[in-house]
């Protein structure tokens, strides 16, 4: 079994879990584009109760396959596991959703990855992850691409989209920073199942209270969208981050996927038309600056 998502980094192979890491921020870059295919037909309650059903259900057998022990025998580590998996997918998976649909999708990117800076700021708390200066000066970085990105938002007054988004961030970062605490001993793809299923929980809940039914969409795109949605964005992505998790610290991962927005927008420009700014172009390059930095700094812990 594995020695399980504690605290303290298994930092064996940092290449390799950095490698992971970028593989994690193509997979959820893009689902971004393929969520809002998703949303044409699908309402958001319905689209994240399909997909972490779905996705929990398909890393099953391969967990059998790979050998993992999906038993966690602990009443205490299988609490810490919904409950951080209420926030890092939850909380995430329909606030995200939301946000798609209230605003572009390559500025729902943007917004949504500010979580790095809160999953920086919780470690220092809550994990006391030693604040490097590789990680301040990456952190400083995010801060400015992300200032610049969003100022036009903010000179209109903000939306409602931009506030779901970071709304998501920092319920992603909570769930994240949580999970580190709370050293569960499980296998990652033990903790994948479980977070995946306490989400499709809060969607399941999100959806009676929002007086729903599973409504089927009409179509192809939507369809393409879900099924992206539950083999890349839910299984594959979730599968893999929980193993990079595993084997970085949570700032030096947190920061890593500032990559995710790169992507994210990369992909809607090509599959949905929308054109970044000058001004965004010059946010996107410190971000990616900050990635950068995050990802070739050493491995370290407190």
């Amino acid at each position: 079994m594995s020695a399980g998502i504690g605290a303290q980094a298994d930092t064996s192979d940092p290449l390799g879990a950095r490698a992971t890491l970028l593989l994690v921020a193509l997979v959820w870059g893009v689902n971004f584009v393929a969520t809002s295919f998703a949303l044409q037909g699908f309402s958001p309650w319905t689209f994240r109760t399909l997909s972490f059903l779905a996705g929990g259900i398909l890393l099953l057998p391969l967990a059998r396959a790979l050998g993992a022990d999906l038993r966690v025998r602990s009443a205490r580590d299988r609490l810490h596991l919904i409950v951080s998996g209420m926030f890092a997918c939850g909380g995430f998976g329909a606030l995200s959703a939301i946000a798609i649909l209230l605003t572009s999708t390559g500025r729902v990117a943007i917004c949504i990855y500010t979580m790095p800076i809160w999953v920086v700021l919780l470690a220092r708390i809550a994990l006391k992850e030693a604040l490097t200066p590789a990680r301040t000066l990456a952190l400083t970085l995010c801060c400015l691409g992300l200032l610049i990105l969003l100022w036009p938002l903010l000179q209109a007054g903000g939306s409602l989209g931009a506030l779901a988004a970071v709304g998501g961030a920092m319920s992603w970062a909570i769930g994240i920073v949580y999970l580190k605490w709370a050293r569960v001993a499980a296998h990652p793809l033990t903790v994948a199942v479980y977070q995946i299923f306490a989400g499709a929980l809060v969607s399941v809940l999100g959806m009676l209270v929002a007086g729903e039914s599973l409504e089927f969409a009409i179509g192809l795109p939507p369809w393409l969208g879900l099924l992206y949605g539950i083999v890349g964005g839910t299984a594959l992505g979730y599968l893999l981050w929980f193993r990079v998790l595993e084997r970085l610290p949570a700032g030096t991962a947190g920061l890593g996927v500032l990559l995710v927005p790169v992507f994210g927008v990369i992909a809607s420009a090509v599959m949905l038309g929308e054109r970044p700014t000058s001004t965004d172009l010059v946010g996107f390059a410190l971000i990616l600056a900050a990635a950068l930095v995050a990802l070739r700094a050493p491995v370290r812990t407190a």
